[in-house]
Order: C-alpha cells, then sequence, then structure tokens
C-alpha cells in the first residue's frame, strides 16, 4: 500500500506536535510517563522564580517548580509554589526550603535538608523562609556607604563656601591680619621653646651633676646601707618583748614603791605623811642643838680636868644660840 505525500505530512505534524507539547511540559516539569511526587511552599514574595526554576537539594537538582498561584484572592496571604520532585527522595520534615537569586537576576528554589527520622510524602508543605539575594545584601551593603556619601559631600560643599568666603574681597584682608597673627603667635612659640630649652639643658646638667654625685660616694651609701641592714638585723633579733616586759615590771614595782610612800602604812609613809612625827624629830633636833651650844659655851660643866679650878655652878642654856649662818626654828 503506497502511502501518499499528503498522509505522511499530516502523520509528521502530528508527531511533531506531540512532541512540541511533551518537550513543552517537561520544561515546566510535567511528566506523562512517570507519577512524580509533589509537595509545596509558600513564600510571601517570589522575586525571579518561574515555572520550570530548577529545585536543588545539597546542590543536586531533585525536581522543577511546575506551577505558582495566589494562596488565597487576597495576595498577602502568599504565594503557592508547587514542586515537581523528577524521582522519589526522602527529604526530612523538617527540612526549610527557600528562594536564592543570582547576579543574572534568575532564580532557584533551594531546600537545605533537616535532620528528622521522618520524611515529607506526596502533597506535605515544607516550610519555608525568605532568604536575602545577592542585590539585596550588595543593596544594603551600599545604602549605608551612599548615606556616608552624601554627607561628606555636603560637608565638602560648606567647607568650600566657607572657604570661599575666606577669599572673598571684603574679607581678604581680615585673612592676611590673621596670617600675620598667627605668624607672630608662631615666633612667640619659638623663643617661648627656646628659653625652656635653656632651662631643661640646665636641669639636665644638674641632674648629671647629683648623677656624679650619687655616683662618688657610691662605696660609702653602700656602707651606710650595709650598717642600717646590720642594725634592722640586730633590731630583728633583739628581745624586744622580753625588754619591754622587764620595762613594765620595773615600773610596776616603783608604782608600788610610792604607793607604799603616799599610804600611812609604812615607816616612809609615816615619815613623809606623820605630821607629829615631823613635829618630834624638830623638837629633838633643837634640844640636840641647845646641848651643843651649851657643851661649846660651857665645856666645864661637862669635863671638868682642873683639879683645882672651882666648879662651874652656872645654869645649862634654856635655848639654842644665834646663828649668824642660819635662822633658829621656832619652837612649836
Amino acid at each position: 500500500m503506497k502511502i501518499s505525500n499528503e498522509t505522511r505530512i499530516g502523520i509528521l505534524a502530528v508527531v511533531s506536535i506531540v512532541l512540541l507539547i511533551l518537550g513543552f511540559n517537561f520544561l515546566k516539569g510535567k511528566s506523562f510517563f512517570d507519577k512524580n511526587d509533589r509537595i509545596y511552599a509558600i513564600f510571601p514574595k517570589v522575586t525571579g522564580l518561574a515555572n520550570s526554576s530548577p529545585v536543588s537539594l545539597n546542590g543536586l537538582q531533585i525536581g522543577m517548580v511546575s506551577e505558582i498561584k495566589e494562596r488565597s484572592p487576597n495576595i498577602e496571604d502568599g504565594i503557592v509554589v508547587t514542586i515537581n520532585l523528577a524521582r522519589h527522595i526522602n527529604i526530612p520534615k523538617n527540612s526549610v526550603s527557600y528562594i536564592n537569586a543570582d547576579l543574572l537576576g534568575t532564580s532557584s528554589l533551594v531546600i537545605e535538608p533537616g535532620n528528622a527520622g521522618e520524611f515529607l510524602a506526596d502533597g506535605d508543605t515544607i516550610t519555608s523562609r525568605v532568604k536575602a539575594g545577592l542585590m539585596d545584601e550588595v543593596s544594603g551593603s551600599l545604602n549605608p556607604a551612599l548615606k556616608s556619601l552624601d554627607a561628606t559631600l555636603i560637608s565638602l560643599d560648606s567647607l568650600i563656601q566657607v572657604v570661599g568666603t575666606y577669599f572673598d574681597p571684603a574679607t581678604k584682608d581680615n585673612f592676611h591680619v590673621i596670617v600675620a597673627n598667627l605668624s607672630k603667635a608662631s615666633a612667640g612659640l619659638n623663643q617661648l621653646i627656646a628659653s625652656q630649652n635653656s632651662n631643661l639643658n640646665k636641669s639636665m646638667q644638674n641632674l648629671e651633676s647629683v648623677t656624679a654625685n650619687l655616683a662618688a660616694n657610691n662605696e660609702t651609701i653602700t656602707h651606710t646601707l650595709s650598717n642600717l641592714e646590720k642594725t634592722t638585723d640586730q633590731l630583728a633579733t633583739a628581745d624586744i618583748k622580753g625588754t619591754v616586759t622587764s620595762l613594765q615590771g620595773a615600773i610596776g614595782n616603783l608604782n608600788g614603791v610610792v604607793a607604799k610612800a603616799n599610804s600611812k602604812d609604812g615607816s616612809i609613809g609615816l615619815l613623809l605623811n606623820d605630821k607629829k612625827l615631823y613635829q618630834n624629830l624638830e623638837n629633838t633636833s633643837r634640844s640636840l642643838n641647845i646641848l651643843l651650844d651649851d657643851l661649846r659655851t660651857n665645856p666645864k660643866r661637862y669635863i671638868n680636868v682642873s683639879v683645882f679650878g672651882r666648879k662651874d655652878r652656872s645654869k645649862p642654856l634654856q635655848a639654842p644660840l644665834n646663828d649668824s649662818t642660819q635662822t633658829t626654828p621656832q619652837s612649836q
């Protein structure tokens, strides 16, 4: 049977259309031959993500995005992304998905695997999070820099305006006066520094003289320090505590003697504090003076060495003779 050219062309057209449909669906992540698992992810925004965007796990592509649609008529409720897995693979339930955008503007869906023992099943929803893209990070880094640059340019413009006012003809003379005053101040500062340098040189010379004297008397200072060290060693080894204890004992004994002298119980106390004893001693002394004066003026009354002399019949003295060198105490 001979097939006409028209039939051949029709069959070729049908086959081409079928292949085109199959290839288009394959690019979208759909397959008519195998029933693949599907999981879902919900994002607040899907910038750069499109149908047939690759889905990777640990850098390995495991599927593609097959559909992107709003979760509800209210777009703020989120956008549902359908992930068509190319083959059956165990994805832990605590895995997280995020959209990764590159510099060229294309985006892909990345799944970070978790460590759960249970795995996602067909029709489950995977946890999602929003990750800033590379362009967002660059933009976030450039914005503060641009703001700082704007502030710097504004400050530079203000500085240029201020400098321009100094070179204005109306203020030109003032600027020259300021420069002249600065020159005078600089000259005065140089003179002050020179005088201070002179004083500093004198101080350094005096310090050098002092250090020379110390070096010359180094042996004497060493000997003095050695003697001081010996003295401190002797003080450290001396029984200072025992000496202080003995001194305290002696002071206590002296206090006891003074206490006894102040009291009327002992002989010293009676001698110092008994008025009657004092009067008796005074009377005894006066009688002794009378006896000595009488012995001196009338010796014959007490010692008679004359054989033929007459006996001294004068009366004994009743009071001591007056002494020109001292005053006779009055009788009590």
